[in-house]
Protein backbone atom coordinates (compact mmCIF):
# COMPACT_ATOMS: atom_id res chain seq x y z
CA UNK A 1 0.00 0.00 0.00
CA UNK A 2 1.10 3.54 -0.74
CA UNK A 3 0.84 6.01 2.17
CA UNK A 4 1.45 9.75 2.42
CA UNK A 5 1.62 12.08 5.43
CA UNK A 6 0.51 15.70 5.50
CA UNK A 7 0.61 18.46 8.11
CA UNK A 8 -1.59 21.53 8.34
CA UNK A 9 -1.69 24.62 10.51
CA UNK A 10 -4.01 27.59 10.72
CA UNK A 11 -4.81 30.39 13.13
CA UNK A 12 -7.33 33.22 13.32
CA UNK A 13 -8.01 36.07 15.70
CA UNK A 14 -11.36 36.43 17.41
CA UNK A 15 -13.82 38.95 15.96
CA UNK A 16 -17.24 40.20 17.10
CA UNK A 17 -20.48 39.66 15.21
CA UNK A 18 -19.46 36.34 13.68
CA UNK A 19 -20.47 32.78 14.55
CA UNK A 20 -17.74 30.54 15.94
CA UNK A 21 -17.43 27.49 13.68
CA UNK A 22 -14.91 24.78 14.52
CA UNK A 23 -14.72 21.49 12.67
CA UNK A 24 -17.97 22.25 10.88
CA UNK A 25 -19.84 22.69 14.18
CA UNK A 26 -21.26 26.01 15.41
CA UNK A 27 -19.96 26.59 18.94
CA UNK A 28 -21.98 28.91 21.22
CA UNK A 29 -19.58 31.76 22.07
CA UNK A 30 -19.69 35.54 22.06
CA UNK A 31 -16.96 35.82 19.40
CA UNK A 32 -16.27 34.23 16.05
CA UNK A 33 -13.06 34.17 14.03
CA UNK A 34 -11.88 36.88 11.65
CA UNK A 35 -11.38 35.43 8.19
CA UNK A 36 -12.40 35.75 4.56
CA UNK A 37 -14.45 32.53 4.86
CA UNK A 38 -16.30 31.41 8.00
CA UNK A 39 -12.90 31.13 9.71
CA UNK A 40 -13.12 27.45 10.64
CA UNK A 41 -9.53 27.16 11.81
CA UNK A 42 -9.70 23.39 12.26
CA UNK A 43 -11.07 22.63 8.81
CA UNK A 44 -8.51 24.99 7.27
CA UNK A 45 -5.69 23.06 8.96
CA UNK A 46 -7.24 19.76 7.81
CA UNK A 47 -7.48 21.04 4.22
CA UNK A 48 -3.80 21.98 4.22
CA UNK A 49 -2.83 18.60 5.69
CA UNK A 50 -4.81 16.77 3.00
CA UNK A 51 -3.47 18.93 0.19
CA UNK A 52 0.09 18.57 1.44
CA UNK A 53 -0.15 14.80 1.73
CA UNK A 54 -1.45 14.63 -1.84
CA UNK A 55 1.42 16.82 -3.05
CA UNK A 56 -0.89 19.70 -3.94
CA UNK A 57 -0.69 23.43 -3.25
CA UNK A 58 -2.07 25.00 -0.07
CA UNK A 59 -5.63 26.07 0.74
CA UNK A 60 -4.92 29.71 -0.13
CA UNK A 61 -4.07 28.67 -3.69
CA UNK A 62 -7.33 26.76 -4.09
CA UNK A 63 -9.56 29.27 -2.28
CA UNK A 64 -7.78 32.67 -2.32
CA UNK A 65 -8.99 35.43 -0.03
CA UNK A 66 -8.72 37.78 -3.01
CA UNK A 67 -11.65 35.98 -4.67
CA UNK A 68 -15.10 37.06 -3.46
CA UNK A 69 -16.41 33.60 -4.40
CA UNK A 70 -15.03 32.42 -1.05
CA UNK A 71 -16.19 35.39 1.06
CA UNK A 72 -17.96 33.99 4.15
CA UNK A 73 -17.76 30.53 2.56
CA UNK A 74 -18.72 27.49 4.59
CA UNK A 75 -15.39 25.78 5.25
CA UNK A 76 -17.12 22.39 5.29
CA UNK A 77 -17.85 22.98 1.61
CA UNK A 78 -14.18 23.84 1.02
CA UNK A 79 -13.17 20.60 2.72
CA UNK A 80 -15.62 18.65 0.57
CA UNK A 81 -13.98 20.13 -2.54
CA UNK A 82 -10.51 19.18 -1.23
CA UNK A 83 -11.67 15.62 -0.48
CA UNK A 84 -13.02 15.36 -4.05
CA UNK A 85 -9.69 16.51 -5.46
CA UNK A 86 -7.64 14.02 -3.45
CA UNK A 87 -10.06 11.22 -4.38
CA UNK A 88 -9.60 12.09 -8.05
CA UNK A 89 -5.86 11.65 -7.45
CA UNK A 90 -6.54 8.16 -6.02
CA UNK A 91 -6.19 8.95 -2.31
CA UNK A 92 -8.40 8.17 0.70
CA UNK A 93 -8.04 9.32 4.30
CA UNK A 94 -6.41 6.68 6.48
CA UNK A 95 -6.44 8.71 9.69
CA UNK A 96 -6.51 12.28 10.99
CA UNK A 97 -5.09 13.70 14.22
CA UNK A 98 -5.88 17.31 15.17
CA UNK A 99 -5.18 19.67 18.04
CA UNK A 100 -6.90 22.98 18.76
CA UNK A 101 -4.96 25.54 20.80
CA UNK A 102 -7.20 27.96 22.69
CA UNK A 103 -8.03 29.20 26.16
CA UNK A 104 -11.77 29.64 25.59
CA UNK A 105 -14.32 28.38 24.90
CA UNK A 106 -13.87 25.02 26.56
CA UNK A 107 -14.18 22.40 23.85
CA UNK A 108 -14.91 19.17 25.73
CA UNK A 109 -18.69 19.16 24.97
CA UNK A 110 -18.03 19.71 21.25
CA UNK A 111 -15.25 17.20 20.52
CA UNK A 112 -17.55 14.27 19.68
CA UNK A 113 -19.83 16.34 17.41
CA UNK A 114 -16.72 17.70 15.64
CA UNK A 115 -15.38 14.17 15.13
CA UNK A 116 -18.77 13.08 13.76
CA UNK A 117 -18.86 16.01 11.33
CA UNK A 118 -15.29 15.45 10.15
CA UNK A 119 -16.08 11.75 9.74
CA UNK A 120 -18.95 12.65 7.39
CA UNK A 121 -16.92 15.18 5.42
CA UNK A 122 -13.89 12.90 5.05
CA UNK A 123 -15.84 9.67 4.56
CA UNK A 124 -13.68 8.14 7.29
CA UNK A 125 -14.74 6.16 10.34
CA UNK A 126 -14.88 8.21 13.56
CA UNK A 127 -12.30 5.91 15.17
CA UNK A 128 -9.79 7.12 12.54
CA UNK A 129 -10.20 10.75 13.66
CA UNK A 130 -8.80 12.34 16.82
CA UNK A 131 -9.51 15.90 17.94
CA UNK A 132 -7.95 17.34 21.06
CA UNK A 133 -8.02 20.79 22.62
CA UNK A 134 -5.18 22.30 24.62
CA UNK A 135 -4.53 25.65 26.25
CA UNK A 136 -1.34 27.56 25.61
CA UNK A 137 -0.84 28.24 29.32
CA UNK A 138 -1.60 31.95 28.90
CA UNK A 139 1.30 32.41 26.44
CA UNK A 140 1.07 34.04 23.02
CA UNK A 141 -2.06 35.21 21.17
CA UNK A 142 -3.95 31.96 21.87
CA UNK A 143 -2.95 31.97 25.53
CA UNK A 144 -4.03 35.57 25.89
CA UNK A 145 -7.45 34.64 24.48
CA UNK A 146 -7.02 36.62 21.25
CA UNK A 147 -7.71 33.72 18.91
CA UNK A 148 -7.43 30.04 18.07
CA UNK A 149 -4.79 27.93 16.34
CA UNK A 150 -5.15 24.40 14.98
CA UNK A 151 -2.76 21.75 13.74
CA UNK A 152 -3.65 18.63 11.80
CA UNK A 153 -1.71 15.57 10.70
CA UNK A 154 -3.19 13.17 8.15
CA UNK A 155 -2.19 9.96 6.48
CA UNK A 156 -3.59 9.13 3.08
CA UNK A 157 -3.65 5.70 1.48
CA UNK A 158 -3.88 4.89 -2.18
Amino acid sequence: MDFRVGFGYDSHRFAPDRPLVIGGVVIPYELGLKAHSDGDVLIHAVCDALLGAAGLKDIGTWFPDTDDTWKNADSAMLLSKVVSVIREKGWAVNNLDCTLVLEKPKMKPYIDPIIDRLSQLLDAAPDRIAVKAKTNEKMGFTGEGEGIAAVAAVTLRR
